[in-house]
């Protein structure tokens, strides 16, 4: 420790010298008025303690190195023990007063104390520094007077207490604010909570339109697409080459807007949650060849080939065998329209470490930009391309096999990149969870 002063404890005027010299100190070091209150404070509870209990004790004042940093250390030890160790409130009032307090045992206990508050920021004090301090020091000496320092702690209780006074209404002011943000606050959920049950009819008013709407059109759209099959198959006689034009227009626009119709349809069920999931072993081999024998309509040889990759996989999984069909037959119909040239491969892959199956559908069509890989699977989205606009769809496919993954307690993923394929995948677990099983089929 580099020495400040040392001041001998001998009867109370020593006490409150002590407690005078602390306020200076703690002064020429920076400290601010609080601070130099709660100093003062501490040395002089312990100085009065070490002088009840003893003869000649001493209070001694220095700079010292205090974890990351200069600290003021300030050590008071009883003399000849008289009647004791030093006070218990002595010590307590030290310990909530200053950064650190170290106490020194005795044959009888406490003997000394020493103490220590962190300096202000500040450069480090060093050798001319305190020179200046103990010059100070010496030239400003106080006279202990008892009646002085009295006024003195009268007036710091004064500034105390108006500081507290005034922390006081801010405090209150703030709770008046906190009380006012929490109404508001109130209010506000209560507000979200009326919205999100008007969203909630809303999106059961939508799902009941949609399935009504869905309901009725399923009738006059089967009745206009069997009576175009009939004209084209002549059964009331030959069509000129004009009328077999417009017939197949019109049984091309009844395709489409079934396709439309049972899209939003299944789109309606899952939000109502009124799908149920068929649980069943899915032997890949099969479904693939189900799928093969299904999309050969729609495979223009001469330009795309369709392969079905052997899996490997000779046992089943539990799954919704109509389900996955759903998803990897929109998946590769999307991929047979938007390929020009070369192949649409299907593959199954497990993975045993995440416990999934990953069903890939690849194609080296026209692809997607990065910033339409999720406006693809908005309902009623679709890209801007003239393949697109040869070959319209609904917009509801690819939020509709989202939808069906999420069912099957998977996920669909896309990877993609413009003019040199697409890639999209279908993965789910080995084994259905258990309790996503019971919850859809309570429904």
């Amino acid at each position: 420790m580099q020495r400040i002063l040392h001041i001998g404890i001998a009867n109370e005027q020593d006490v409150v010298l002590v407690r005078q010299r602390a306020r200076q100190v703690s002064s020429l070091l920076g400290f601010s008025q609080q601070d130099q209150v709660r100093i003062a404070t501490a040395v002089s509870e312990v100085a009065r303690g070490a002088c009840q209990v003893s003869l000649g004790g001493r209070a001694a004042f220095g700079i010292a190195e205090f974890e990351r940093g200069q600290c003021l250390q300030v050590t008071i030890g009883a003399g000849n023990v008289t009647s004791g160790p030093l006070p218990d409130d002595a010590i307590v009032t030290a310990h909530r007063l200053m950064d650190d307090c170290t106490v020194e045992q005795g044959a009888h206990g406490p003997a000394a104390v020493t103490m220590r508050r962190a300096l202000p920021p500040q450069p480090p004090v060093g050798a001319a520094r305190l020179a200046e301090i103990a010059e100070q020091l010496a030239k400003d000496s106080p006279v202990a007077n008892t009646y002085l320092e009295v006024h003195l702690q009268n007036r710091e209780l004064a500034a105390t207490l108006a500081e507290l006074r005034e922390r006081q209404e801010d405090l209150l002011s703030l709770t008046r604010e906190l009380e006012d943000t929490n109404r508001g606050i109130v209010a506000l959920y209560a507000e979200i909570e009326d919205k999100a049950e008007r969203l909630r009819r809303a999106d059961e008013m939508k799902s009941r339109f949609l399935s009504n709407t869905s309901h009725e059109l399923r009738t006059p759209l089967s009745s206009i697409r069997a009576l175009a099959k009939l004209l084209l198959d002549r059964m009331d006689g030959d069509l000129t080459a004009e009328q077999e034009r417009q017939v197949r227009y019109i049984e091309t626009a009844a395709n489409d807007l079934s396709e439309l119709v049972n899209d939003l349809l299944d789109l309606a069920k899952i939000e109502a949650g009124k799908v149920e999931v068929q649980m069943a072993p899915v032997v890949v081999d099969n479904l693939f060849r189900t799928l093969k024998g299904m999309l050969r309509p729609l495979v223009d040889e001469a330009r795309v080939e369709l392969v079905f990759e052997p899996s490997g996989l000779t046992g089943p999984f539990e799954s919704d065998e109509g389900k996955i069909a759903q998803v990897l037959r929109n998946f590769i119909s999307n991929a047979l329209k938007f390929t020009e040239q070369g192949a649409v491969r299907v593959s199954a892959d497990v993975d045993g470490g995440a416990g999934t199956i990953v069903f890939a559908v690849a194609d080296t069509g026209i692809g997607i930009s990065p910033d339409n890989l999720q406006l693809i699977f908005e309902e009623f989205s679709q890209i801007e391309h003239p393949l697109q606009r040869r070959s319209k769809g609904t917009g509801l496919g690819l939020p509709l096999c989202r939808k069906l993954a999420e069912l099957l307690g998977g996920r669909v993923e896309v990877e993609s990149q413009v003019g040199v394929g697409s890639t999209f995948r279908l993965v789910l677990p080995l084994s259905f969870p258990a309790a996503s099983g019971a919850d859809h089929d309570g429904h």
